[in-house]
């Protein structure tokens, strides 16, 4: 076995990854992360999931391929240009994209509750992480990338890494396992 990706990226994936380029969005999910989420995805038949940060919707696609045709994905992000890539690729019945600010989003949706959350942006992963876990379905999973060190890391990013790690391994209600593969990546599953 290697390293290597399976190469059956999604119908859409080709088209997005080229606008995303030309784009300049420097955002993008690792293709190892969105084939795993393919996968987590699939193990959620009928699931009601959920992905904060659309970006241009590159692992919203990957997503995508892994749900059935009973389960719905709803996708926010607040970059109206960036989400109108997603927009133009992604025409699906089974998904939602929503331009809002992630936050405000949360607060407006807080009775929701998910079989999947993929938390690619700041909310649901160093802010509002108590209201986003409480919106985690039982037998739920709670996904996170980007764990290990990045280039584009501001100053300081590597500590609220470290602290929203060991805040997610002291909680009871996780089964967490932290992977050191692709850009990092926690999956965590909720008693």
């Amino acid at each position: 076995m290697t390293d290597e990706i399976v190469k059956d990226y999604p119908i859409n994936y080709l088209a997005i990854d080229e606008a995303t380029k030309q784009s300049g969005f420097e955002m993008a999910s690792d293709p190892k992360t969105c084939s795993l989420l393919k996968t987590l995805a699939a193990s959620k038949p009928n699931g009601n999931l959920l992905e904060l940060g659309t970006g241009t919707g590159l692992s919203t696609s990957w997503i995508l391929e892994g749900m059935d045709t009973k389960a719905s994905l709803t996708s926010i992000d607040n970059d109206i240009f960036f989400l109108d890539i997603a927009k133009k690729d992604l025409k699906d019945s089974r998904l939602k994209l929503v331009n809002q600010d992630a936050g405000e989003w949360i607060k407006n949706n807080k009775a929701l509750k998910f079989d999947f959350i993929f938390a690619d942006t700041w909310y649901g992963k160093y802010l509002m992480l108590e209201e986003i876990l409480e919106m985690l379905s039982p037998g739920g999973l709670y996904i996170l990338d980007d764990m290990l060190p990045q280039s584009n890391w501001p100053e300081g990013h590597q500590e609220k890494a470290l602290k929203l790690l060991h805040t997610l391994s002291e909680r009871p209600d996780l089964k967490l396992t932290r992977q050191c593969w692709a850009t990092g990546i926690i999956i965590a599953s909720k008693k």
